[in-house]
């Protein structure tokens, strides 16, 4: 919710956004790290935590993900940032998204607030794709048109706070 208002008033590139430990400090909230780096990505990116008391398979989810803000530093840093959802509406998701200035790539990032029971498939509508490019989503092949108005219909989550980030790529 401070990203989602900080946005309003300030690029993505200004907003000082870590990796906390958990449980936090200040909520004793439980979010996986998968989900912390989604919504770190989604501003300066850094980690706020104590290295020397996490596990090698946690080091290691934490230099990949490092991996991927790098590959994604100008996307995220000078492409185009759009709120897909709101953290104070009915939907359980809240989503956002960095396009290119050529509309040929884009990172959709996602994150599931709360879990319910037998849940009805989300949906996310995408925005600043170009309707009559075709693009890429992991195997998938959909029209600019389809992601926007259509949108993209996020998994089951499996976990409270789970998150997505999808690498969307123009098709040539």
């Amino acid at each position: 919710k401070i990203q989602y208002g900080t946005t309003f008033g300030y690029p993505v590139s200004s907003i000082g956004s870590h990796v906390s430990a958990t449980p936090n400090h200040q909520t004793g909230r439980i979010t996986p790290l998968e989900t912390r780096a989604t919504v770190a990505m989604a501003g300066t990116f850094g980690y706020e935590l104590d290295l020397s008391i996490l596990n090698d398979e946690e080091k290691e989810i934490i230099k990949r993900q490092v991996k991927e803000y790098k590959e994604h530093y100008n996307l995220i840093n000078r492409g185009d940032y759009y709120r897909l959802s709101s953290p104070y509406g009915k939907c359980r998701a809240v989503a956002w998204a960095f396009v290119s200035p050529d509309q040929e790539e884009c990172l959709f990032c996602g994150v599931m607030t709360c879990l319910q029971s037998n849940p009805d498939g989300t949906i996310i509508k995408l925005k600043g794709l170009n309707p009559k490019k075709t693009y890429q989503v992991g195997e998938q092949v959909y029209t600019g048109e389809a992601l926007m108005y259509g949108g993209i219909l996020l998994p089951v989550p499996k976990e409270e706070y789970q998150s997505w980030r999808y690498e969307i790529k123009a098709v040539k």
